[in-house]
């Protein structure tokens, strides 16, 4: 069975850092995007292995939107 779950990736001055929101405490960061996405496939691997059959199969993803806005700074 597979499971559709939701990963956010943020660059910043140090690099990338990524989480999942659906797995509480569920992040890693990487200095390329290309690690990071690495780093957080084996985070979350290694979170579902600490999850009880039962909790495994009561995963659900979150609708997650995301949008822009524009503001001026004066």
């Amino acid at each position: 069975m597979s499971k559709r779950l939701n990963i956010i990736i943020e660059k910043d001055e140090h690099g990338y850092y990524a989480y999942c929101p659906d797995l509480e405490g569920c992040q890693t960061q990487g200095e390329s995007l290309d690690e990071v996405t690495e780093n957080i496939k084996e985070a979350i691997e290694l979170y579902l292995e600490t999850l009880s059959e039962k909790d495994k199969l009561n995963l659900t993803a979150r609708e997650i939107i995301t949008t822009s806005y524009e503001v001026s700074i004066a």
